[in-house]
């Protein structure tokens, strides 16, 4: 295994998430800051692994697969959190599924695709959409213990919301770009040739 800086800091995100749990329960303003903390330096890691990886020449299968596992956990992980302990109604939770489900899908999508030896590049907006969400949610984690001026929730409802239509967009392309390998006649082995007879001795 290829225990590389790259692959130490995507396994860091992984690594938040129990921690985060744990500031969640922390009661007060001091809980959700240092959760907040927590999760925009493991929302980073996602860009300098990439960027290390390919800059000191440290790619690896392991960090290919592992990567955007991590991400789509940390993710996921800080939804269910928000979900649970300061949930903003529908107006977070409608936009939270949509999320989660795209993921889903696009993973199951690329495990497909991987079969078929086919690599599903990520695209620009994808990236856009990534961002956007991280900061949402960043803005969702701290809600009502924010500064009295800035409407901290409503901001990261409004980003969560771009992300969720991005989202869909995104995840609409992904599909779009599976199904032509879908369509694609599953090509059968040829049978065996016969067993040569064996003459009887004798």
């Amino acid at each position: 295994m290829h225990f590389n800086l790259p692959n130490i800091l995507t396994f860091s995100r992984i690594a938040a998430i129990p921690v985060l749990l744990a500031l969640f329960m922390v009661p007060g303003d001091v809980g959700r800051w240092l959760a907040c903390a927590v999760f925009t330096v493991a929302a980073v890691t996602d860009y300098f692994d990439g960027y290390i990886a390919r800059t000191w020449n440290q790619l690896s299968e392991l960090g290919r697969c592992l990567d955007p596992i991590a991400d789509k956990l940390l993710v996921a992980a800080v939804l269910l959190l928000l979900a649970f302990f300061n949930s903003p109604g529908i107006l977070f939770l409608l936009p939270a599924l949509v999320i989660l489900c795209r993921e889903v899908l696009v993973s199951g999508l690329r495990e497909y695709l991987a079969q078929a030896k086919v690599r599903l590049p990520v695209s620009r907006l994808a990236k856009w959409k990534t961002a956007i969400q991280m900061v949402a949610i960043g803005f969702l984690i701290v809600a009502e213990s924010g500064p009295s001026w800035l409407p901290t929730t409503e901001i990261g409802l409004a980003g969560i919301w771009i992300a969720a239509i991005l989202t869909l967009i995104t995840g609409y392309d992904y599909l779009a770009a599976s199904l032509k390998y879908m369509d694609k006649p599953e090509t059968k082995a040829a049978p065996a040739p016969p067993a040569a007879k064996t003459a009887p001795l004798g």
